[in-house]
């Protein structure tokens, strides 16, 4: 039986204002679904990026007040379409989540997914980032089921991607497609993207859907690019490169059942005593 998905990745550099960089992303689905793609996937922090943790919390609002929520919420209404908005800085309470939502093909917001991993980093070209200084970490995993609980999707934002353990244990549950949208340093990308993406496929046997943003942005930062869609044997499909635009794959799942059974390893794990 034949089980597809027609999946797009829509990369670009979000800009400091909302409604400049959500006109970019009409342009992009428009494009997506010339190809006829059911999933529209978004990068991380999708609509707006700002200069400090200051403005962000400035101009974050709650799920009920987003403008970039509600916009894309229509643009999935009116097209039939599901969307995965990568992430949205959303007030919760002291501090805002990182949220992702995945979209209905009827506007509903099917699913939500608060970025458990928080960006807490020294580059060593001196950079530091501190995500934990804006955001609250989330503290649940999430598997979407779409088109009549056929299809499981599991959810996770750009730095959960080097926690391994959640892919596991996403994948065990029935993950057959893992999304990472990102905003990826242009520093670590170049060493650590395609490596860690391919690995997080091989180890689950899903598929891996990356939307990713791209170039320079007006708030001074610089993301890797290079959305990919790579498939659970870690094959890389669709890669887009530095460019403004999409990338498009029909996947078929049964790739998924298939790569699992030649390489069982999810249900093959040991338990083992240490002596440390």
């Amino acid at each position: 039986m034949k089980r597809n998905l027609s999946i797009s990745c829509l990369q670009y550099s979000s800009s400091e204002n909302e409604k400049s960089t959500l006109k970019t992303i009409k342009d992009l689905v428009n494009k997506a679904l010339d190809v006829e793609s059911e999933l529209i996937t978004l990068p991380e922090c999708a609509t707006s990026l700002q200069k400090n943790s200051i403005l962000t919390k400035e101009l974050a609002k709650t799920e009920n007040e987003n403008f970039s929520l509600q916009t894309i919420r229509e643009i999935a209404k009116i097209n039939s379409i599901f969307v995965l908005i990568g992430s949205l800085p959303i007030k919760a309470s002291d501090k805002l989540v990182n949220r992702s939502f995945l979209i209905g093909p009827e506007g509903n917001i099917l699913y939500k997914y608060d970025k458990i991993h928080l960006y807490d980093v020294n580059l060593p070209n001196g950079d530091i980032f501190r995500e934990s200084d804006t955001y609250q970490h989330g503290n649940k995993a999430v598997i979407a089921k779409i088109k009549k609980n056929k299809i499981k999707i599991g959810l996770t934002i750009c730095y959960d991607l080097r926690f391994p353990n959640l892919y596991q244990d996403l994948a065990v549950n029935g993950a057959e497609i893992i999304v990472v949208p990102s905003a990826f340093s242009n520093l670590t990308g170049a060493v650590h993207w395609h490596t860690l993406l391919k690995a997080r496929a091989i180890e689950t046997g899903a598929f891996i859907v990356a939307p990713a943003q791209t170039g320079h942005h007006e708030c001074g930062r610089i993301s890797y690019g290079h959305s990919l869609i790579v498939s659970p044997w870690g094959e890389v499909l669709e890669d887009a490169k530095k460019e403004i635009g999409i990338i498009h794959k029909n996947i078929d799942l049964n790739e998924v059942v298939k790569t699992r059974n030649a390489i069982p390893s999810l249900h093959s794990k040991r338990y083992y005593s240490t002596n440390f």
